[in-house]
C-alpha cells in the first residue's frame, strides 16, 4: 500500500489517488501529457489541492502512471541480459522503451527533460531506463555486434528520437520501421 510520510493512506485519501491516476490516464490518452491538471482534478472529483497533495508536480504525476511499465521494463533488461542474441536483446529493449515514450503524446519531451533534471519526479526511472540500456549495449558491443563508440546516454536518446518521429508522422508502421534503421545502423562497419 502507498504511504505517504511514515502513515498508511486513509481510504478516502486512497480512492482520490486511485480516482487521479485513472482521470489523468483517460484525459493524457486524449489530450497528451500537457492536459490541464485542474481538469484531472476536476474529473476525479477533487480539487487541484488533493491533486498536488498527492503529485506535487506534473512530473510525479505521470511518473505514477507509468511506474508499472517503468518497472516492468527494468525486469525485462535484466531477464535480456541473458537472451542468445546480445543484439535482438537491444532491439527488443529499444522497442519497449520507445513504446512506454509513446504512451501519451508529448511524453518524449517530458522525458527527455527528466533526464537532465535529478529534482524531477520522473529523473529517478528515466535514469534506470538509461542504465537498462547500458547493460544491454554494453554486452552487445563486447560481442562485436554493436559499434564500441555508441554511449547509452546517446542510444537512449536516438530511442527518443524515434518515438518522438513515430508520435508525429501518425504512420502505425513508423516505430518499428524508423526504430530497425536506427538499432540496424549502430552496427560496426
Amino acid at each position: 500500500m502507498r504511504t505517504t510520510g511514515r502513515r498508511p493512506m486513509r481510504a478516502d485519501a486512497r480512492r482520490n489517488y486511485e480516482r487521479l491516476l485513472v482521470e489523468a490516464t483517460d484525459l493524457f490518452a486524449r489530450h497528451g501529457v500537457d492536459a490541464s491538471l485542474e481538469d484531472v482534478a476536476k474529473a476525479a472529483g477533487v480539487g487541484i489541492g488533493t491533486l498536488y497533495r498527492h503529485f506535487p508536480s506534473r512530473d510525479a504525476l505521470i511518473e505514477a502512471l507509468l511506474r508499472t511499465r517503468f518497472d516492468s521494463l527494468a525486469a525485462t533488461a535484466e531477464h535480456l541480459l541473458r537472451h542468445p542474441s546480445p543484439a535482438e536483446a537491444v532491439r527488443i529493449w529499444a522497442r519497449g522503451f520507445a513504446e512506454t515514450a509513446t504512451t501519451f503524446h508529448g511524453l518524449v519531451r517530458h522525458m527527455a527533460h527528466a533526464l537532465k533534471d535529478e529534482g524531477s519526479q520522473l529523473f529517478a526511472a528515466c535514469r534506470r531506463s538509461r542504465e537498462s540500456a547500458g547493460r544491454l549495449l554494453r554486452r552487445a558491443q563486447e560481442s562485436g555486434e554493436y559499434r564500441a563508440d555508441l554511449d547509452p546516454d546517446d542510444f537512449v536518446l536516438l530511442v527518443q528520437s524515434v518515438a518522438w518521429a513515430s508520435e508525429h508522422t501518425h504512420d502505425d508502421g513508423s516505430l518499428d520501421r524508423l526504430l530497425s534503421l536506427v538499432v540496424d545502423g549502430l552496427r560496426p562497419r
